[in-house]
């Protein structure tokens, strides 16, 4: 229920359509008939008609958006319906950092206007509200969506993207939490015991310390998050408690704490797949801490969702579950003035293995394992496939043996029979999980010809800034650089199938391979394609000389196809002619101008140095490991957003080579401003180095 709020108080805001309380009684005091009865009254709005109005029990609620406030129909047969007496909310205080927020403050500290979160005017950004409803993005109201220090928002200033709120802090103490002590759970916020020290043995800095490394994460800006001292914290979502550590060469480290209970490979894993309607792990913990009430308990909050109404939804105890298909595994609390909460579990990510020789050819896959008819028959996380052919313990129609006898179904093999982007998989053995995938099956050796793509592009000489969406795929090598949240900020170029090239700058914000996400095979800035490959990083290297260039390596290879593949890197050294014409790509800032959501591409020529360092144009600015391109006349450039990205020239053979990587420029498509690319010619000896 996108309309659901996690701090469910006694109060109405404006007409009270998102009050969830448990009022059930009108303002002359007659009790609510349940919303799913006819008796005495048969009602227009029924829980089966209205979903997402939150027509529970007899509660009061407000399907219609009644101005009047919340309302129900009665139990006298006199009296078909009456308002409900809810007092109006005030703003909500903060603990914390305020990631549960959910007040009405809409400025920023200064007293600049905040931008609504579901327009992209002034500023363009990935918060949409649609993609994140967990996150409460309402009206242009502060929140802290991405665990900042405290609650925030984008501005309707020009000159200024985005800044703080003023939240008044609440007088009393922050909800209690279990903490941990001698061990910890899940990924570790909630521990609290004295280890200050590394997995290296190296010793922890004082959070409070700028010596050696200076930080943000201090207890004043992470309040609630146990930074006293220098003891082993997680208070940004790692995977694990980590800290900064005293050694200067080594600016931070995860630490030797161990984890609680014995991990065994068979247990159900503490993340969640899709949409978490199969999880059946062991957390009973809420993203802010609080610990979940017992699906059979009616005690504090009265709910339908037992295990009576829902019994192969797996809701035993108080362990956190997703019965109704929402966004994410959920519980109702045990705080009496919170009744649901989303729950402190991540989705689960795939951890690959590869092998140490070149495998078998009948045990490696080419693109995305269709022809694949190897040995394998455990899936990824370690669950033994169904044979193809068993109706047991998982009945299927479509994939089996008779109906497709091309196909490979023989035994209980990993296969690809319906062409799924993500590769081979399988019905499985266990019960509770129809299906899994066997992503970690590595790629055969190919001798793929690199920028050459499947579907021809436009070469189109508009502009980014303007608005020429590409041919969907036609740029196979591009890629979006995103957050772990998700959001695009950066390009970045596929020249291997573990490695990305991307620039220097859009990596500044975090030096941790775990907050980014690579999404290939995208045309789509919102990516809902079946084609898109996501991976996670798991190393950074920086450019040599401070140059703004930098590569990525992916936690396991791309599945190279007709809409993911690698482009072509230029001779050593090589100097692209003035007047070649190249071509750019990105999701970047088109000032408003149309085609936002899709790839777009815009060609134009490269320049000479010489030309781009005269005073009229960049004034010497631009060095030897750099060149310039666009249009001296203006409207023709890359733009925020396109940062990282590629730019790539044809050469005799119509290959495309990556010359330039996406790097500054003075504001978008400027009069006598070129773009600034870093020159991937000067850096091969580096590339071939890192990635061999």
């Amino acid at each position: 229920d996108a309309y659901r709020e996690d701090f469910l108080l006694e109060c109405r805001r404006g007409s009270g359509f998102t009050y969830r309380g448990t009022k059930s009684q009108t303002v002359s005091g007659i009790t609510c008939q349940k919303w799913s009865s006819s008796t005495p009254h048969v009602p227009r709005y029924k829980p089966n008609n209205f979903p997402y109005a939150g027509l529970e029990a007899n509660f009061c609620r407000n399907p219609d958006n009644d101005t009047g406030g919340p309302w129900c129909y009665t139990q006298d047969p006199k009296k078909r319906w009456e308002y409900c007496r809810l007092p109006e909310c005030e703003d909500t205080c903060m603990y914390c950092s305020g990631e549960n927020y959910r007040g009405q403050v809409s400025q920023t500290e200064d007293g600049v206007k905040c931008q609504a979160w579901n327009s992209q005017v002034p500023h363009r950004h990935g918060y949409n509200p649609s993609f994140f409803a967990d996150k409460y993005l309402q009206e242009n109201y502060c929140r802290n969506p991405d665990g900042e220090p405290r609650p925030w928002c984008f501005t309707t200033a020009l000159d200024r993207r985005w800044a703080f709120c003023n939240i008044k802090r609440c007088s009393g103490e922050p909800p209690s939490i279990e903490i941990e002590t001698k061990c910890y759970t899940e990924r570790g916020q909630l521990y609290r015991g004295n280890i200050s020290t590394t997995r290296s043995g190296k010793t922890c800095q004082h959070w409070d310390s700028k010596d050696p490394h200076v930080h943000s994460r201090t207890h004043r800006n992470y309040p609630c998050r146990g930074l006293e001292s220098n003891y082993c914290r997680n208070p940004d979502s790692e995977k694990e408690p980590w800290c900064y550590t005293t050694d200067a060469s080594t600016r931070w480290e995860y630490c030797q704490v161990p984890k609680c209970g014995n991990q065994t490979r068979d247990s159900p894993p503490e993340c969640y797949n899709g949409t978490g309607v199969d999880y059946r792990g062991t957390v009973s913990m809420t993203i802010s801490g609080k610990r979940c009430q017992a699906w059979e308990s009616m005690k504090p909050h009265r709910h339908l969702k037992t295990p009576k109404n829902f019994p192969n939804s797996g809701l035993e105890d108080n362990l956190c579950r997703n019965p109704d298909r929402d966004r994410a595994p959920w519980c109702f609390t045990t705080d009496p003035s919170t009744r649901w909460e989303f729950c402190n579990i991540k989705k689960c990510l795939s951890v690959v293995i590869l092998p140490s020789r070149p495998p078998p050819s009948n045990q490696c896959i080419i693109g995305n394992g269709v022809t694949y008819r190897g040995s394998r028959s455990i899936t990824s996380s370690g669950r033994t496939c169904q044979e193809w052919s068993s109706m047991t313990p998982h009945i299927h129609v479509t994939f089996t043996p008779e109906v497709n006898p091309n196909k490979g179904l023989e035994g209980n093999h990993c296969r690809n029979p319906d062409n799924d982007a993500n590769g081979p998989w399988c019905y499985t053995t266990d019960r509770e999980k129809k299906y899994d995938y066997c992503d970690d099956i590595p790629q055969c050796e190919l001798s793929t010809k690199c920028g050459k793509p499947a579907i021809e592009p436009k070469n189109c000489y508009g502009r980014i800034v303007g608005g020429c969406v590409s041919n969907p795929y036609s740029w196979p090598w591009q890629v979006s650089v995103r957050t772990g949240y998700g959001f695009h900020f950066c390009g970045g170029t596929l020249i291997a199938p573990k490695w990305v090239l991307t620039a220097r700058h859009c990596l500044k914000r975090s030096t941790r391979p775990s907050a980014y996400r690579i999404y290939l095979g995208i045309y789509k800035e919102d990516s809902d394609e079946r084609s898109k490959q996501i991976r996670d990083v798991d190393k950074l290297v920086m450019g040599p000389d401070n140059s703004d260039i930098a590569l990525v390596r992916l936690s396991r290879p791309a599945i190279l196809n007709d809409k993911v593949s690698v482009v072509c890197l230029p001779e050593k050294d090589y100097i692209v002619p003035s007047g070649t014409g190249c071509f750019v790509t990105g999701w970047g800032e088109t000032q408003g101008t149309g085609g936002d959501k899709y790839l777009k591409e815009t060609g134009f020529p490269v320049f000479d140095n010489k030309i781009c360092n005269r005073p009229e144009f960049l004034n010497g600015v631009v060095t030897s490991k750099e060149l310039c391109a666009g249009d001296i006349d203006g409207g023709h450039d890359t733009c925020q957003g396109d940062s990282g990205g590629p730019l790539v020239c044809p050469d005799s053979s119509k290959r495309y080579v990556l010359q330039g990587v996406t790097s500054w420029g003075y504001g978008c498509a400027r009069r006598m401003k070129p773009g600034i690319y870093v020159r991937v010619s000067s850096f091969i000896d580096w590339i071939e180095s890192t990635i061999s």
